[in-house]
């Protein structure tokens, strides 16, 4: 569910409604179906990393999770130098864990790529 309502929440908001009879921004339109059905994927990779990440499998990630995964994150997003100040980084509203939303943010800006994706799939 995480993985939908964020791709809902880019896609309804990536063009502004032209509906004057509803208000559009509470839908996806038509013109916004495919940007969705990208984001949609997009945060599904997220969603796997991580769940990958989250060993506790409670939907946040602790000091202790990021840390022991270490090696696996920096195989996605490349060499991470201090993993506390990058914790702290990701963890925006302060609370000591890493949620979902904060860890899109990150992924995001870090260009997160899994490894075993099927992104780099070429025909044969």
């Amino acid at each position: 569910k995480p993985v939908i309502t964020r791709a809902f929440q880019v896609a309804k908001d990536c063009i502004k409604s032209s509906r004057w009879d509803i208000d559009g921004d509470n839908y996806i339109e038509l013109r916004e179906f495919r940007f969705f059905l990208l984001s949609l994927r997009q945060f599904f990779e997220y969603w796997e990393a991580f769940s990958r990440v989250d060993s506790s499998g409670d939907n946040r990630l602790s000091f202790d999770e990021f840390k022991k995964s270490r090696k696996k994150m920096e195989e996605w997003v490349g060499p991470i130098e201090d993993m506390e100040k990058e914790f702290m980084a990701i963890d925006t509203d302060g609370g000591g864990m890493i949620l979902f939303e904060e860890f899109c943010s990150w992924a995001i800006k870090k260009n997160l790529d899994l490894e075993d994706d099927d992104d780099d799939y070429e025909d044969e």
